[in-house]
């Protein structure tokens, strides 16, 4: 066995944080990388054992996520983007000078062990297309020479910092923070960067807010004061565009009447 008793016991602590055990199988595979490197068969029995499901269900949902590894991962994870926007703007250039960098193909490992690079779906990050990102940090507005910088940078041992997050941990570090273990490191780095706060800035500007709903407390009880009459607003917004589409389509049929009758 490798699994340290340590690990099996922080397994079973994890699956006691859900009501229903089993809905802590996917952080208990990321513990199971950050000590293992990878989802190992061993690790598939454990996690089966102690929420009482067979084995096949565990390596169904390993095999289903793309953040589960059946083979070892480097020290830094180096996804790069090449969905559509941030294969546009650069991402398709970037992966191939990688490749050839680092001498690796898609989903392969330096041979010192320290890069495994991977081309990724959407992060969910155009504003800043195109994008990289290390162990799941981002790094943002990348060129092939910013990017070679990088992992060089990595891979001699300098310290860096994402983008919009913390500094670098390793693979490992990162999985374990994945199964629910923090490292600290939570309030390091900006949260969002001006891209992303454009929208929320032009709206401060020209006084834009979201539209008032209807909302009932946990009671169950309508709203009173200003929320009262918010709401009145919006149901008098509402019933006035039915009434008018309602009579819209009286009209219509009224007109198909008297075609009709003509």
């Amino acid at each position: 066995m490798t699994l340290s008793q340590t690990t099996l016991d922080e397994m079973r602590e994890i699956a006691g944080r859900y009501p229903e055990a089993r809905s802590g199988l996917l952080p208990m595979l990321h513990l199971v990388q950050s000590t293992e490197g990878r989802v190992t068969p061993e690790g598939i029995e454990a996690c089966a054992e102690i929420l009482d499901i067979s084995a096949a269900e565990v390596s169904g949902v390993a095999t289903f996520y793309t953040m589960y590894k059946r083979r070892p991962v480097g020290d830094y994870h180096v996804g790069v983007c090449t969905n559509t926007l941030c294969a546009v703007m650069g991402g398709d250039q970037i992966f191939e000078r990688l490749k050839d960098h680092l001498d690796v193909g898609n989903d392969e490992t330096t041979e010192d062990g320290s890069i495994t690079l991977e081309h990724v779906e959407c992060n969910a990050a155009c504003d800043y297309a195109p994008v990289m990102m290390v162990n799941w940090e981002f790094m943002d507005n990348m060129t092939p020479e910013s990017a070679v910088s990088l992992v060089d940078d990595l891979r001699s041992g300098k310290e860096v910092t994402s983008t919009r997050g913390p500094r670098l941990c390793t693979w490992r570090e990162a999985e374990r923070v994945l199964a629910g273990f923090p490292d600290g490191r939570v309030d390091e780095g900006p949260g969002a960067g001006p891209a992303s706060l454009v929208g929320l800035q032009i709206a401060q500007e020209r006084g834009w807010s979201a539209p008032a709903v209807k909302a009932f407390g946990a009671t169950g009880t309508e709203p009173t004061g200003d929320g009262a009459q918010a709401a009145s607003r919006t149901d008098t917004s509402v019933e006035a565009e039915s009434a008018a589409v309602e009579a819209e389509s009286g009209s219509d049929e009224s007109a198909a009447e008297k075609k009709e009758a003509n």
